[in-house]
């Protein structure tokens, strides 16, 4: 069955850099479509970015494109979000999400049936 564990999280300053991991201890990871959500305090999860399964189409929310980059290995059953110029509105607590995308819903919570325990970010001014 699908497991997702998230790791890379921390706490760094303004500008810095962070690359989370997203590991599927499955073994049907190439099945699915990846995304990555977050939800910081108070607020609800928003969609982050997704990476799909078949032809590696990326997506980004508005908020991270250009600064974030979503990349994937099905070798190692890993899904990445590499972070760059990180924002104090970055902070949130990251979850790697696994399912399957139709009708272009990638930026739902609905396609997504498999949800790891999160990786807290946090970006101090």
């Amino acid at each position: 069955q699908v497991q997702l564990v998230e790791s890379g999280g921390g706490s760094v300053q303004a500008g810095d850099s962070l690359r989370l991991s997203c590991v599927d201890s499955g073994r049907t990871f190439s099945n699915y479509d990846m995304g990555w959500f977050r939800q910081a305090p108070g607020k609800e999860r928003e969609f982050v970015s997704a990476i799909r399964m078949s032809n590696y189409e990326r997506h980004y929310a508005d908020s991270v494109k250009g600064r974030f980059s979503i990349s994937r290995d099905n070798a190692k059953n890993t899904v990445y979000l590499r972070m760059n110029s990180l924002k104090p509105e970055d902070t949130a607590v990251y979850y790697c999400a696994a399912g399957a995308v139709t009708d272009n819903n990638y930026y739902t919570p609905i396609p997504y049936n498999y949800w790891g325990q999160g990786t807290r970010v946090t970006v101090s001014s």
